[in-house]
């Protein structure tokens, strides 16, 4: 799928999505601040060819967006040829309908382009293992204590799950797209 490439840049840079934040600005602005990215992922991200471009579909309010995107804005910034744009969900309803988890608008979402704007992979809503729990365990517990458990292991993990299965994708598309 190509995305518009005027949808792409009209869509906002982290900061300036950052600016617009009302639900959870605290959190947003902490994550991002403490943000840190481990060691060997930029290594790996300069060895993927080409520009890549990262489209994301969040929300403000949405806790899995608020412990990932910030995390992402950090690493992005790192890494020339990369840029990270964010879109709203809520108003972009046709390119969320084609990335949903089931039948769900879970976010964020977050789409690897080439440098024309071609999607070569997407990924979303949180990382696997916790994706796992929450449809499972986390499922039983009242909403209050499943956000607390999610934003635990958010904090224990420190984004290198999202990360690794990020570039994981990214990889296996650029290999794909040269073999091709």
């Amino acid at each position: 799928m190509r995305i518009d490439p005027e949808v792409y840049e009209n869509a906002l840079d982290f900061h300036a999505y950052l600016a617009t934040v009302h639900k959870n600005a605290d959190m947003w602005h902490a994550v991002y601040r403490m943000a840190r990215v481990a060691e060997g992922y930029v290594e790996r991200a300069r060895a993927i060819p080409g520009a890549i471009k990262l489209l994301a579909l969040s929300e403000d309010w949405c806790g899995d967006a608020v412990n990932t995107l910030p995390l992402l804005a950090r690493f992005v910034e790192q890494l020339p040829g990369w840029e990270l744009r964010i879109l709203g969900r809520d108003t972009n309803p046709d390119l969320m309908d084609t990335h949903l988890t089931g039948t769900s608008r879970s976010i964020p979402v977050v789409m690897v382009l080439d440098g024309e704007y071609e999607e070569l992979a997407w990924w979303g809503p949180r990382p696997e293992p916790l994706q796992t729990w929450y449809l499972t365990e986390g499922k039983q517990l009242d909403s209050v204590e499943r956000y607390k458990q999610v934003r635990q292991w958010y904090a224990r993990d420190r984004g290198r799950t999202f990360l690794d299965e990020l570039l994981q994708l990214a990889e296996r598309a650029t290999a794909e797209t040269r073999v091709g």
